[in-house]
């Protein structure tokens, strides 16, 4: 269990894995060690219901939804698909990245049925937003399309229940690596 202040861009962050987990928000350090130490399963509690609703209390802001983390795969994903940038300032996926993430890139295919929304979210990673529509699926760029475009590894965060969005990116080679919830995004 690691406790940290809370970073830029959140109230705070919960992000956990295999008997591991992060805590950054901006509060007691011994607060967050004694409530998990008590709970009655540690390994798991950081990212439970009830650690979630108790750190809402102490932070004053509701957590978003526990979002599985993935990753992006090194190797190319066939077919690539080809991607130029899009204007689409009224989708609501790129208004939303607006809030939520810096370096805001939106790219689609050349019909523009599938958009890509790209930007850098939690410690500056860059992330890719799900496809636009369930539909979309099978039909949006990949990481590999995309490696040229950014520095570093591409990630991207999934609500488990998002079956659609979920079975995509595993399709597409992801890799899930952990999960977490963000607070006041």
């Amino acid at each position: 269990m690691t406790v940290r202040p809370a970073p830029l861009g959140a109230r705070a962050v919960v992000v956990g894995g295999t008997a591991w987990a992060w805590v950054a928000a901006d509060v007691d350090p011994r607060w967050v060690q004694g409530w998990i130490a008590a709970a009655p399963d540690p390994i798991a509690a950081p990212l439970s219901a009830r650690f979630l609703a108790a750190l809402a209390d102490e932070t004053g802001v509701e957590p978003g939804v526990v979002d599985a983390v993935l990753v992006a795969p090194t190797a190319p994903v066939d077919p690539v698909i080809p991607l130029q940038p899009l204007h689409r300032p009224d989708h609501p996926r790129v208004q939303r990245a607006h809030r939520h993430r810096t370096d805001v890139q939106v790219l689609g295919t050349p019909d523009g049925a599938a958009v890509l929304v790209l930007g850098r979210g939690l410690a500056g990673r860059w992330e890719q937003k799900d496809p636009t529509s369930p539909h979309d699926a099978l039909r949006t760029p990949r990481a590999p399309d995309v490696a040229p475009m950014v520095d570093g590894a591409l990630w991207a965060q999934v609500a488990p229940a998002n079956t659609a969005s979920m079975r995509s990116f595993l399709a597409a080679g992801y890799r899930v690596v952990c999960a977490e919830s963000l607070f006041g995004t």
